[in-house]
């Protein structure tokens, strides 16, 4: 039965030269942003819009998503550690050694756009809810992306499984097959980001704005929410939880979701980016260049 099981012990390091190493987690991060920064090429061309502000977009984001993932693992899974001694806040800094957390960074990143879209919206035909909009499609393929970049690693892994899928983490010492939880939120994430893709290229004209980010928050964190409970605990103090700390954060974003569907649909303001037009308005007639003159 053991041979239907999948014996894992991937090594995480694409190549290394001294104390510097290439890692295909980091590869993965990396990529998963040049994809997102291709698909926004592909939203402002179909929409008209002014590609200029895509540099400060990505450098934004780019920040926004490494400072709130860091942030969000040292607060919500240890802070005791982190924030209890020097040593532990100077560690902060080292996201080299990991630990990020993503609803750190989602949270994150909505202050990030929030803040873009008052210095860059107004002037460039955009707003808040428009940039989620298309920004929930590429982050579904990067979340995607950097899950994978967990099985490389050989971490966040599932309880024990009989199922023939199971993978044995030989890496880290595993003897029994637990469930890839990796894969499957990594598939979860790529069907809701072709999903979103369909929604975009075929329905575009028929969505309202914030109905993507919305659709986004419910489906990507409910799943999250639902897999978690076959994952095992991150940090000691889960195992005394009725819900770990991955579902208490993902219920929130969940709930936003639907505020932010029942929103867009109450609210009706086209999804796609509305350009004003620069040629001048028709001069209507007055009511004396309509009457016939008098004899």
């Amino acid at each position: 039965m053991d041979l239907l099981f999948v014996h894992w012990n991937m090594n995480p390091e694409i190549f290394r030269i001294g104390g510097f190493a290439v890692r295909w987690y980091g590869l993965l991060f990396v990529s998963g942003f040049i994809l997102g920064y291709w698909m926004f090429i592909k939203f402002f061309d179909n929409e008209k819009l002014d590609k200029d502000i895509l540099d400060p977009l990505l450098f934004t984001l780019l920040i926004g998503t490494l400072v709130g993932s860091r942030l969000g693992h040292c607060l919500f899974y240890q802070p005791d550690y982190y924030f209890g001694s020097w040593k532990g806040f100077l560690e902060i800094f080292a996201v080299w050694n990991g630990g990020l957390a993503s609803h750190g960074g989602a949270l994150m990143l909505v202050l990030c756009m929030w803040w873009f879209a008052r210095k860059y919206g107004k002037k460039n035909h955009i707003d808040f809810l428009w940039i989620l909009d298309h920004l929930a499609i590429a982050v579904a393929f990067a979340g995607a992306f950097i899950r994978l970049g967990n099985l490389c690693n050989s971490e966040i892994y599932g309880n024990v499984t009989n199922l023939p899928w199971g993978f044995i983490f030989e890496r880290r010492g595993e003897t029994e097959p637990k469930h890839p939880t990796q894969i499957y939120e990594a598939l979860s994430y790529f069907i809701l980001g072709l999903g979103l893709v369909w929604l975009y290229v075929k329905k575009l004209d028929k969505m309202y704005r914030g109905s993507f980010i919305g659709i986004f928050f419910i489906v990507c964190f409910g799943m999250r929410f639902l897999i978690e409970f076959i994952k095992e605990p991150q940090v000691e103090f889960e195992n005394s939880m009725a819900l770990d700390m991955g579902q208490l954060l993902s219920i929130p974003f969940v709930l936003a979701g639907i505020a932010l569907v029942i929103y867009a649909y109450r609210k009706k303001i086209p999804a796609r980016a509305v350009i004003p037009s620069d040629k001048p308005r028709k001069a209507e007639p007055t009511h004396y260049a309509k009457s016939s003159p008098r004899e």
